[in-house]
């Protein structure tokens, strides 16, 4: 079976994931992609969510905390914010940020000052947080 080259590198701790791989499924600011070996060429950004990677008849998880992809027919590149996998979740981290997140939305919802910026700021903190909840399997609200 053919396969396609994913490499997953972020700014803070370089290179994070490097294998072939038979399929990648991504969520993009323009919805779900299913990435196949041979893929066309196609660059798009990436908002916080749990990435499935299919690879030896298995699937795996990986936190994807943002970040943009590329594609070509042999190689896919995410330079993501923040990425993480399973093994380097540590959820008591994971459940504080979700909590403080979900604080900050309900306070400046509520602050006759409320700032754009801010609850955008605070919603993407808690989507990055709920990936890396989800990825442990953990429930979310």
């Amino acid at each position: 079976m053919a396969t396609i080259k994913l490499e997953i590198v972020s700014p803070r701790r370089g290179e994070i994931f490097s294998q072939d791989i038979d399929m990648l499924i991504v969520r993009s600011t323009a919805g779900e992609l299913g990435i196949l070996p041979k893929h066309a060429r196609l660059l798009t950004e990436l908002i916080p969510h749990v990435g499935r990677i299919k690879a030896n008849g298995t699937e795996n998880q990986i936190a994807i905390s943002g970040g943009f992809m590329e594609v070509t027919p042999d190689l896919i590149t995410i330079l993501a914010d923040a990425a993480e996998l399973p093994d380097n979740i540590d959820v008591d981290r994971a459940k504080a940020a979700y909590t403080r997140a979900q604080d900050r939305i309900t306070a400046f919802k509520n602050s006759p000052k409320e700032s754009d910026i801010d609850i955008k700021r605070a919603e993407a903190a808690l989507a990055r947080a709920k990936a890396r909840l989800l990825v442990k399997n953990v429930p979310v609200s």
